[in-house]
């Protein structure tokens, strides 16, 4: 396959689909055309119709055995439980040597392999920041994936949505799962009792929604600037016995933020497993 990608299936054309596609036009500096992007989706949402409007991307509404024996890439974006179906109908279409990356959310390497036998397989779990190019994807190989080139690929094919991790053991993927691709969540509820808190205070809604969601986008945005690890960052802002230092008592007694989120992450690792053996028809 060359390293243009060849021609570039994405089954499955909603939100994360399309930002993914918009990512390769915009960012792959020549590497992919849109002539060789097929979005495959019977609803496309408002961003593939954009493709199609101002790139002239074209859709089709289904996956037929015509479209797979064209591919040399399939992205799948499809809803988990479509998957193994939709997959096992072009089993003996999809070339051998088609690169399938999966972001379906909980579907394992042994599903999708099951369904496309001899194939290379990568999955992925981006997260929704990754709609806008903030994002990041973590991404574990089935042995034929497993290659200099195919990763390279990958990444190509990723890295417009943001950061592009790589794991070995795909046991881990569900303890991601409930750090980024569930964490989101958490930061937008963070978010929102921030801004409840400070309306409790007496400021306007209004202000005290704008004041967390800068407070929140703003620390993130050190973080990411590598001033400093969380902890040191959170150390220089917190004055010995100053308005911060009691904030932080009141988060942190018995047990507190920390204890929380760590349940969180347990909880939400918990139903990943769960997801993935149903997926697997474990």
């Amino acid at each position: 396959m060359a390293d243009t990608q060849g021609r570039i299936g994405l089954l499955g054309a909603g939100r994360m689909g399309s930002a993914l596609a918009a990512g390769w036009l915009r960012k792959a500096r020549g590497g992919v055309s849109a002539d060789q992007i097929i979005l495959i989706d019977p609803r496309p949402g408002v961003g593939a119709q954009a493709l199609m409007d101002s790139h002239g991307v074209t859709c089709v509404p289904a996956l037929t055995a015509k479209v797979a024996a064209s591919l040399d890439t399939l992205v799948v974006a499809i809803k988990p439980d479509l998957v193994r179906t939709v997959l096992s109908a072009v089993s003996d279409d999809l070339p051998r040597d088609a690169l399938v990356i999966s972001i379906a959310a909980g579907v394992p390497l042994r599903t999708l392999s099951a369904a496309l036998p001899d194939r290379p397989v990568v999955r992925a779990m981006p997260n929704t920041p990754a709609a806008i190019g903030e994002g990041v994807s973590v991404c574990v190989a089935n042995e034929a994936a497993d290659t200099k080139t195919l990763i390279r690929q990958t990444e190509k094919l990723l890295k417009p949505a943001g950061l592009v991790e790589w794991i070995s053991d795909e046991r881990m993927m569900d303890a991601v799962t409930a750090v980024s691709g569930s964490g989101p969540a958490y930061v937008f509820l963070f978010t929102e009792a921030l801004a409840a808190a400070a309306e409790a205070e007496g400021l306007p809604r209004e202000l005290a929604m704008t004041l967390a969601k800068q407070t929140v986008s703003g620390a993130g945005a050190m973080m990411k600037a590598g001033l400093g690890e969380p902890d040191e960052l959170r150390r220089n802002v917190t004055s010995p016995n100053g308005t911060t230092q009691a904030g932080l008592d009141a988060l942190m007694s018995g047990g507190g933020l920390p204890g929380l989120v760590r349940n969180a992450v347990a909880a939400a690792e918990r139903r990943g497993r769960q997801m993935g053996a149903q997926s697997a028809g474990d």
